[in-house]
């Protein structure tokens, strides 16, 4: 059986990049700040999560497309966070367009917890998010990039690791 996947923000982006991890077989639980976008979601087969802590209890991987930096922040570093549910060991790919900056700070407050991010920023527009043919530039250590590829590809078809936390996002 594949891992179990958390997937915040299910925007235009969002929604269907967690359709084509659902395609894919990948166990699935979602959350969105806004819930009405969950349901479709859920009749599919995810499951909801509460809350972003939670969650990132029940997940080993937690991918975020959210729409700005606040966003993510809270999702990940706010009261009911994933960082308050991550386990060590988990890792977390951001595929939301943020600041290097942000990205590192956010990073490195997870790495604090053992958690692993990947900042891996997409390029393609809704029509590649729905054939999941999008371009994935990722930042963060080689060994958690090999971890993660099965996954990305499932989202996008040019995948390129970039190097180190925050080169994604500076591409």
């Amino acid at each position: 059986m594949k891992q179990k996947i958390g997937f915040i923000g299910l925007g235009l982006m969002g929604k269907p990049m967690a359709k084509n991890l659902l395609k894919a077989g990948y166990p699935l639980v979602v959350y969105n700040r806004t819930k009405r976008k969950v349901k479709e979601l859920v009749d599919s087969g995810a499951e909801s999560g509460k809350s972003p802590e939670e969650l990132a209890r029940k997940s080993k991987v937690i991918i975020t497309m959210v729409s700005d930096p606040t966003a993510l922040k809270e999702v990940i570093l706010g009261e009911k966070g994933v960082i308050h549910g991550a386990k060590k060991g988990s890792i977390l790919i951001d595929m939301s367009t943020i600041a290097p900056p942000v990205t590192r700070e956010v990073a490195q407050k997870l790495k604090k917890n053992g958690v692993d991010m990947l900042d891996a920023p997409v390029s393609g527009s809704v029509p590649g998010a729905t054939a999941g043919t999008l371009c994935i530039m990722v930042g963060c250590k080689k060994d958690v990039y090999d971890k993660s590829l099965k996954i990305l590809k499932k989202i996008g078809k040019n995948i390129f690791y970039i190097g180190k936390s925050g080169m994604g996002s500076y591409m």
